[in-house]
């Protein structure tokens, strides 16, 4: 795979969304059935060993099961990280395409739990899995929310 090929159903994510922007060029699928998050391992996601930085897995691991926790309770507020726990399994490359599945989530009165793996071309990268708070109202946005929102069911 290359960095201009993407793989089916995915879009680019959108610019503007805070530390987000960190991952860009970064592209989500999420659709009725799954959350994916992905991109392509590029010089500013790498640290000094030439590998995928682990600040930039545990931010892609942090959008996927927030994301997933929000699809499953079909809300578009933010939901803030109370835990996430990443386990690093192998090395993400320049150049190589890393994708953040969410594999189980569950959703109680005010609290999300999710877990999945990100996956590169050899294999698992990393797998996580993170608590995350649902407040009773529709989130603090220092502008108002996009459109869109982060959750787009398609």
């Amino acid at each position: 795979m290359t960095g201009s090929t993407l793989p089916p159903g995915f879009e680019p994510l959108p610019a503007g969304l805070g530390f987000t922007d960190t991952l860009q060029p970064s592209f989500r699928r999420i659709d009725s059935e799954r959350v994916s998050f992905g991109l392509w391992v590029c010089e500013q996601h790498c640290n000094v060993m030439g590998i995928c930085h682990g600040g930039v897995l545990t931010t892609l691991a942090d959008i996927a099961a927030a994301t997933g926790v929000n699809q499953a309770a079909g809300r578009v507020a933010g939901s803030p990280t109370i835990n996430l726990a990443l386990d690093f399994i192998s090395a993400g490359r320049k150049g190589d395409w890393l994708q953040a599945d969410v594999l189980q989530v569950s959703v109680k009165r005010r609290f999300g739990f999710s877990s999945g793996v990100i996956s590169g071309p050899e294999g698992a990268v990393a797998r996580f899995n993170g608590t995350f708070y649902l407040p009773d109202h529709d989130g603090i946005w220092r502008q108002p929310p996009p459109e869109s929102g982060l959750l787009a069911v398609e």
